[in-house]
């Protein structure tokens, strides 16, 4: 009965010690006596303790520093460049091996893969190129790596430049550069601003003077216009009458300032006041000698 009892108590303990549980960012290789033999999957799993051990293998995304390096341009000039590498394990059975049987440590192997790729990319390049060209040396970085890779069970998933610095004294006259540029575009666009202020200014002026030039016109021709009518009202009330309207000019001048001028009774200038007054100047008659 205690033999029994002891075997019980034995099997109970080496199943407890051959309990393993795989999470699920995880999977498990499971080798016997040093030989692959299954597959785990998420969830519980057993083992023969002391003769089967597994492996666990992390299949979510990560990523590793490709670590700073200084890289010689085209232009001979020491750039400082650092990138990141985002991989993850394919979650199958096949890749899952292939990352552990096909590669050693496949992380380090992707950072030193990156930072040689890096050297061969930029190496073509010149300083100001590989700045502006992040984008490109990204996607050849990325597709290099894809390549290189294919057989060790993982996913590259992305690639990205950390920095491109180039040396101290470079930076500095790079930056005078760009500033430069900056208030070479300001002043163009302060002249341009000006120019176009100052045509605004001149259109307003043109549009000013021919407002005026638009008044006089239309005042000469209403000057003219009365002038006309001046000129035909004379034609059609005083035709005739020129040497009567002469004669009354002359008087109006002649009694301006209440001058006194003794006029005969038988002038001319009475008769013609008489005349415009509807009065007829009286004739001589015989007896006017008489007293």
């Amino acid at each position: 009965m205690s033999i029994l009892y002891a075997v019980a108590i034995a099997v109970v303990v080496i199943f407890f010690l051959g309990m393993r549980i795989v999470r699920p960012t995880h999977r498990g290789l499971i080798e016997r006596m040093g030989k692959y033999h299954r597959f785990a999957s998420p969830g519980f799993n057993w083992i023969l303790p002391g003769i089967e051990v597994i492996y666990l293998v992390n299949v979510t995304e990560q990523m590793v520093d490709a670590e700073p390096q200084e890289i010689i341009t085209n232009d001979n000039l020491n750039a400082r460049v650092d990138a990141q590498v985002y991989f993850r394990v394919k979650h199958d059975e096949e890749n899952v091996k292939n990352c552990q049987y096909s590669v050693n440590n496949y992380q380090w192997q992707i950072v030193n893969l990156a930072r040689t790729t890096l050297r061969n990319i930029i190496g073509t390049l010149t300083l100001k190129s590989a700045n502006s060209e992040r984008g490109k040396i990204n996607a050849e970085l990325h597709r290099t790596l894809c390549d290189e890779t294919k057989s060790w069970g993982i996913d590259i998933v992305r690639t990205e430049l950390k920095e491109i610095d180039p040396p101290k004294d470079v930076q500095e006259t790079m930056n005078k550069v760009v500033k430069a540029e900056n208030e070479k575009i300001a002043a163009i666009d302060f002249a341009t601003a000006t120019e176009t202020a100052a045509d605004g200014a001149r259109r307003a002026e043109i549009k000013k003077a021919e407002g005026i030039r638009q008044a006089k016109i239309l005042s000469a021709q209403g000057d003219a216009e009365a002038i006309m009518l001046v000129n035909e009202a004379a034609e059609k009330y005083f035709v005739g009458n020129a040497q009567i309207l002469r004669k009354l000019q002359a008087l109006e001048t002649a009694l301006a300032n209440n001058t006194k001028i003794v006029v005969p009774a038988n002038g001319e200038l009475v008769n013609v006041i008489g005349e415009l007054a509807g009065v007829l100047p009286l004739t001589k008659t015989g007896g006017e000698g008489k007293k």
